[in-house]
């Protein structure tokens, strides 16, 4: 693994949102990196073929109170975004704000949002 830090910073979305880019990470085949808030992990794992962009929806992803979604945002660009249970309310909000559209959620298979 290869941590190059930098600091950077841009807008995104159709409401502009201030994001800070923190770094890059380089992972060998095989190898892991996972995301730690509070309680909760994300995981993403390099393969010889790809990515594991996630850990499983219905499991490590769901234990740690995360629901998936697919959302599209006004140029017609599709997402997955993971939101913590506690945060669904301010995730609407957010979509609303930035007048994207969830198409499904996706945690324990596809369901029409």
């Amino acid at each position: 693994m290869k941590i190059f830090r930098k600091s950077r910073k841009f807008y995104a979305g159709y409401k502009k949102v201030l994001l800070k880019d923190c770094g890059s990470i380089i992972l060998r085949d095989d190898e892991q990196v996972t995301f730690i808030h509070k309680n909760s992990e994300y995981d993403v794992a390099k393969k010889n073929w790809g990515y594991y962009a996630t850990p499983s929806l219905n499991g490590r992803l769901k234990k740690f109170n995360f629901r998936t979604f697919v959302v599209r945002n006004t140029d017609n660009k599709f997402y997955i975004m993971l939101v913590h249970k506690e945060k669904y309310r301010q995730f609407r909000k957010y979509i609303s704000d930035q007048k994207n559209k969830m198409i499904c959620e996706i945690t324990e298979g596809i369901k029409k949002a």
